[in-house]
């Protein structure tokens, strides 16, 4: 993890089809970053992060997700695969970023950062399943944490306070 990250644009990822992706080009747009799973109970969430995408991408929004297979081995598919079942069966046009580990020594930097900036319940920084989420600013500063079975309808109100803020 660079040191000096006190931002989430001082990170970069891999899109799912392999190219570079540098969250610095985000900057000033609202994100909600997800740890995502194909055959998992929460696979349904992809329609609801795709109906937010769709509701308020115009407004600054950015929904990103990071498929990983951490947790029951759920995303065991290669990259290609996966952007092609979240394609064919959720429309999922937000997006994707190559598979990643959310939690160990393996950790994607990006995940470690926030994790820290945003510890769960007792204080945890461990990711506990997919579909954990964490909502940015357009300060680029963690806001909130969410656990997998809050659902995407439900983050509404907090997605359009973050996009009020125009700081």
């Amino acid at each position: 993890m660079p040191s000096s990250a006190s931002k989430v644009y001082d990170f970069e990822a891999l899109s799912i089809d392999g190219k570079p992706a540098h969250l610095s080009s985000q900057r000033g747009k609202v994100l909600l970053i997800v740890n995502t799973a194909s055959a998992c109970g929460f696979t349904p969430q992809f329609a609801g992060l795709e109906k937010l995408w769709s509701d308020y991408r115009g407004q600054g929004l950015m929904v990103v997700g990071f498929p990983s297979n951490q947790f029951g081995a759920q995303d065991p598919g290669s990259d290609e695969q996966i952007a092609s079942f979240c394609q064919l069966n959720f429309g999922v046009s937000f997006p994707m970023m190559a598979k990643v580990q959310v939690n160990g020594a393996q950790a994607h930097p990006l995940w470690r950062w926030l994790k820290a900036q945003a510890p769960g319940l007792l204080g945890t920084e461990a990711v506990k399943w997919n579909f954990t989420k964490f909502l940015i600013g357009r300060n680029g500063q963690v806001l909130k944490r969410y656990a997998p079975n809050d659902t995407p309808e439900g983050l509404r109100r907090d997605i359009e306070a973050a996009l009020a803020d125009k700081a």
